[in-house]
């Protein structure tokens, strides 16, 4: 004879789609609370809406530290973060006491378009023309007026081919790029498909006339992107990042657009974010700046939500989920 399945309580800490997140109040087996707005949870609400929760569905700007798992009493819980990376957790300790689910694949080809059409942006001065024809400084035909890189037999560099940066490698074969390098922890047997040459980062940095940063944050990853990787690179080399704003030194980045060590650079990730409107690298016209959206589009954060909700649910009945870390 069945018993009836206890109600727990699942805490989300953002307003998001709400018809992928139907399975959750139609299993019957949770009790949904939802912080209703798209401004980040504030922390002393975290810490009560997780409070007695035994499921939580984050997102990559919340900090989940100790004080929230301990708010939460989350021994035998689940947590399911609404993205690929989880440097937004405490991982040693949820290593110990949670479950995690997360949504690796679902923004792969999202945020390698997001990638790209950032680099061709930043290399051909997209924002400046626009700026320029409202202004009024589109006057006339002049040959050398906002000149940029073109992709057509260029070399570029590709730091971390996982499955975003292969993602971002194929898309960039077909403008007629000349050769391609990656570099990472290893060698990858399936970077033969874009002719991929598997190199050391500094080769990498001094030899590509783009540089993509692609790769996950790590402690090795952190500040990766610093002066002396700057120093290394050409004077006509634009950089793009679209992985974490930690790893690179900001300050340093700043430097090198300022003073002309590099040409130009493509940011969809900062730290902090958002960056604060009165950050130097603002001011300038070679910065390219978005505000984190390279799975921006609403098939991709609807396919993001349902991913995050089944993972949550399957952790609740302590069933596999669909993409669960596995420790």
């Amino acid at each position: 004879m069945h018993t009836a399945q206890k109600i727990t309580k699942v805490f989300i800490t953002r307003r998001i789609p709400q018809e992928r997140l139907k399975i959750l109040s139609q299993a019957g087996v949770c009790k949904v609370s939802l912080w209703d707005s798209d401004e980040p949870v504030p922390k002393a609400e975290l810490l009560k809406g997780v409070a007695g929760a035994h499921g939580l569905l984050c997102l990559l700007s919340d900090k989940i530290d100790t004080e929230v798992l301990d708010a939460a009493d989350m021994y035998y819980t689940v947590i399911s973060t609404l993205s690929v990376g989880f440097d937004h957790m405490a991982m040693d300790e949820i290593k110990k006491r949670v479950r995690v689910g997360y949504t690796p694949d679902v923004l792969t080809d999202a945020t390698a378009e997001l990638t790209v059409a950032l680099l061709l942006a930043t290399a051909r001065r997209l924002p400046e023309g626009v700026v320029e024809v409202k202004n009024g400084g589109w006057s006339t035909w002049k040959p050398l007026w906002l000149c940029g890189y073109g992709l057509s037999g260029s070399t570029v560099g590709v730091i971390g081919l996982g499955r975003i940066g292969m993602a971002i490698a194929r898309r960039l074969k077909p403008f007629g790029v000349k050769k391609l390098l990656y570099s990472g922890r290893t060698a990858k047997s399936y970077a033969a498909e874009v002719e991929g040459e598997y190199v050391p980062l500094d080769t990498l940095v001094s030899e590509s006339d783009f540089v993509v940063v692609s790769c996950a944050l790590t402690p090795d990853t952190q500040g990766l992107c610093n002066k002396d990787f700057f120093c290394k690179m050409k004077n006509t080399a634009v950089f793009i990042n679209t992985s974490r704003g930690a790893v690179v030194n900001q300050e340093d980045l700043y430097q090198a657009l300022s003073s002309g060590q590099i040409a130009c650079a493509g940011l969809d990730v900062t730290t902090p974010e958002p960056l604060p409107t009165d950050h130097p690298l603002l001011t300038l016209k070679n910065c390219v700046v978005l505000p984190h959206i390279g799975s921006a589009t609403y098939s991709t954060r609807g396919i993001m939500a349902e991913l995050s909700a089944n993972n949550l649910l399957a952790g609740l009945q302590g069933t596999d989920m669909p993409s669960e870390l596995k420790f």
